[in-house]
């Protein structure tokens, strides 16, 4: 008898372990986003910026390939981020030694920097320069990084009181030991381009492009340079309300351009499950690749999407607020090329990150209209994809 209710039991525990298991599956799969997209403008292929801070460049490399097979109506393009990286640390190189070391000095930097290398000096494809000098297959950066660093701050003591004509041939020559030499030409489809003309023939116009921000302490429509260190060029963007700015970005979608996007990714919110929202919960920074410094370890287990899809309303005083706090800050750069809705009908900016086929839409991520208004320090946009009366507002012809 007792092994007949003993077996009855653990029958009845092991039905109720499936039904709790079957349960909580449900709960889970219900608190999935599911999304479907509303407008997707044309990208190109997910890249791996890996040990590298060079997200910056990744992006606004990404943004202007989209704008070229807008223009043009191509298929495809692959520009050589390491030609704008290693023409940015040589005038990067050059300040720091003129302000005798006052300016910050290392791998961050800024989507203006990428539009000044290209008017200054040009572009050249992938294959024109691929950077990889230093015998591995993806970037690593933290030794080059620290050997710049470095030569440029033995060269601000000025030993020999008066500086030679040699220091900036040897800077270049640490920058092509790893990144290799700037191609003076180079042939696409049989046709030959120096960096200057490649630029040209793409179409690249580095004037039809602003930098827009939205923030309280400067007045709005006005410029200013926004006040991080990796600002180092001291480029200015033009301020709106935040409705307004938030109004550019859901026009340029939804007429063909994508967008340069500056964020803080350090949030929790941001996850490797590849949705950015806007819970209330704090996270510390790891270490690593860039991915491991903002979202933890490819080994660690990502957060789980939030059960409950409300998100909090963002207002400008709680952009500034994070600004001013440092809880919003410049650590990442991407680009947003698309909208998408939730299952609730909630509008996601579709987004290309730059760690390879990360996260679980594979280098996708989706972030809510809360998380871009509130965490976005700023964006670069083709000036034709503001509206009109916003132009004008700004006095952008």
């Amino acid at each position: 008898m007792k092994r007949i209710v003993l077996t009855a039991a653990m029958a009845l525990t092991v039905m109720s372990g499936f039904a709790q298991e079957k349960s909580d599956s449900t709960a889970r799969k219900s608190s999935e986003y599911e999304f479907t997209v509303v407008k997707e403008n044309p990208i190109t292929s997910i890249k791996d910026q890996y040990r590298s801070g060079t997200c910056w460049c990744f992006s606004t490399l990404s943004f202007l390939e989209s704008e070229v097979m807008k223009a043009k109506g191509i298929d495809s393009l692959d520009l050589s981020e390491m030609f704008v990286v290693s023409r940015s640390y040589h005038d990067r190189g050059i300040k720091y030694v003129r302000l005798d070391g006052h300016l910050n000095f290392g791998a961050g930097s800024s989507f203006g920097d990428v539009l000044h290398v290209i008017k200054d000096y040009g572009i050249v494809p992938q294959e024109a320069m691929p950077g990889l000098n230093y015998g591995t297959e993806k970037p690593e950066h933290f030794e080059m990084d620290e050997g710049l660093k470095g030569y440029v701050s033995a060269i601000v003591k000025n030993p020999n009181r008066v500086l030679s004509t040699a220091w900036v041939k040897g800077l270049d020559g640490i920058l092509a030991a790893y990144l290799g030499e700037i191609p003076g030409s180079f042939e696409v489809d049989g046709v030959t381009y120096t960096p200057e003309s490649y630029r040209d023939y793409l179409g690249i116009n580095p004037d039809d492009y602003v930098s827009l921000t939205s923030f309280t302490h400067h007045p709005y429509y006005s410029q200013f340079a926004i006040e991080v260190c990796d600002n180092w060029r001291w480029d200015t963007s033009y301020n709106l309300p935040l409705d307004e700015f938030m109004e550019v970005m859901y026009n340029a979608i939804e007429n063909g351009y994508t967008i340069a996007w500056g964020s803080d990714v350090s949030e929790a919110g941001f996850s490797r499950n590849g949705v950015a929202t806007v819970p209330d919960v704090d996270r510390k920074p790891g270490a690593g690749s860039d991915q491991e410094k903002w979202i933890g370890k490819s080994e660690e287990k990502g957060e789980a999407e939030p059960a409950s899809k409300e998100e909090k309303v963002i207002t400008p005083e709680m952009r500034q607020d994070g600004y001013d706090r440092k809880t919003t800050t410049d650590d990442h750069g991407m680009q947003i090329y698309g909208i998408a809705k939730d299952q609730n009908g909630n509008p996601f900016f579709m987004v290309k990150n730059s760690w390879g086929d990360a996260g679980k839409y594979k280098g996708i991520w989706y972030a809510s209209d809360a998380f871009v208004r509130y965490k976005t320090m700023n964006i670069v946009v083709n000036k034709n994809a503001i509206p009109k009366d916003i132009r004008k507002k700004l006095g952008i012809r």
